[in-house]
């Protein structure tokens, strides 16, 4: 069964039809991504590493992001070890070329930024690799940042997209640093960010935000108290966008901002992070700093539903994560946790009513005054 798995994906990645093509490579990519498929890849990953190369020169834009998508699935699944810096030393000049390619598509762009940094992330063992994969991200972003004169801001569509992937990838990067990296990174770029917080794509501000929030984290960390020159200013940004009522963006956004900007803001003022708890199987785990969300949310992208799955089983992200080694439970053991379809309805009717309390309490009124003139 899987060898035929193999040659059915196999025979359509040299398939003359760019659809087919990037059909089977979402396909494998979506299997990786549910399931745990070591044994299988392992054989393969050279054939599979040579495919993927394949597709990322010589593919247009959507068989180029889903060549990367995959690849990224692919060293999740191999985790750190010589087989994945194998994969990244073939794929790494690919992706870098294709980043700052300014002709190239924008989506194909910023699938590869977020493949580089997820690649670097699980794969590098070679500090002048990291390095070059930081500076290589830096030079997309960094031109969103604190524009000059005859450099307008970057604004909503793909663009904006390639500057959030390059971004989030960066900061990725900057949690497996050496602390003198991370000291010289924050003096360059921290007073930039800020600049970001004014674009008019929400997904840019958004993740300028964040980033700030990490910067912040990892700056406190390491005994860098000061590194904004103007954090009144900053604070007073952070506050705007926590309260933002301008009628002329969607309210589903607004909503969006404003939970991230009183959570940043959060973190700036008091150095406090809101935990949150994921569960999976019959195991939690909890988010407690903004490194920790940054990795989660970042591995999510990746894998999408499929990362609960990985939790459980994948030794590289519980290793990450310091989850410790996989749970195994026998069915009668998962049948005992299991509560019964009444009992769930009531503790869910019971929490949903304390709920509803809580949140009538704490809701203001005035939040929303002005949205709708």
């Amino acid at each position: 069964m899987v060898h035929s798995s193999w040659v059915f994906f196999r025979s359509r990645f040299v398939s003359n039809s760019a659809k087919t093509r990037q059909a089977a490579l979402d396909g494998l990519k979506n299997a990786l991504a549910s399931k745990m498929l070591y044994e299988f890849i392992l054989e393969r990953r050279m054939t599979l590493t040579d495919s993927i190369e394949r597709c990322l020169r010589k593919g247009k834009s959507d068989e180029q992001r889903a060549a990367a998508a995959l690849a990224s699935a692919l060293c999740v699944q191999l985790g750190p070890g010589i087989e994945s810096e194998e994969v990244l030393k073939t794929l790494g000049p690919v992706l870098k070329k294709i980043i700052c390619d300014g002709t190239a598509s924008a989506q194909a762009r910023q699938t590869c930024a977020t493949c580089l940094g997820v690649c670097c992330f699980i794969a590098t063992d070679d500090i002048t690799e990291l390095y070059a994969a930081l500076e290589c991200l830096e030079s997309v972003f960094g031109k969103s940042c604190l524009p000059e004169k005859d450099a307008p801001l970057v604004r909503s569509g793909p663009g904006a997209g390639l500057h959030v992937s390059s971004l989030l990838a960066w900061t990725l990067l900057l949690t497996i640093c050496p602390i003198s990296e991370v000291k010289k990174k924050l003096e360059m770029h921290f007073h930039k960010l800020p600049g970001l917080l004014s674009s008019e794509d929400v997904n840019l501000r958004i993740a300028a935000g964040e980033s700030l929030a990490l910067l912040l984290e990892l700056a406190r960390g390491v005994e860098s108290d000061v590194l904004y020159d103007d954090m009144d200013s900053l604070t007073r940004m952070l506050r705007a966008l926590a309260t933002d009522g301008n009628k002329h963006r969607a309210k589903v956004d607004k909503r969006r901002q404003r939970s991230v900007f009183r959570d940043v803001l959060r973190a700036v003022e008091e150095r406090d992070f809101p935990t949150e708890t994921v569960k999976f199987g019959p195991e939690r785990m909890y988010i407690d700093c903004w490194v920790k969300k940054h990795t989660y949310d970042t591995f999510k992208e990746v894998l999408g539903s499929g990362l609960q799955y990985h939790l459980q089983s994948n030794e590289f992200l519980r290793n990450v994560f310091e989850l410790g080694p996989p749970v195994m439970l026998d069915a009668a053991a998962l049948k005992t946790m299991k509560i019964s379809r009444f009992e769930r309805h009531l503790y869910n009717s019971a929490a949903f009513k304390a709920r509803t309390k809580a949140r009538s309490k704490c809701r203001d009124k005035r939040a929303d005054v002005g949205e709708f003139f």
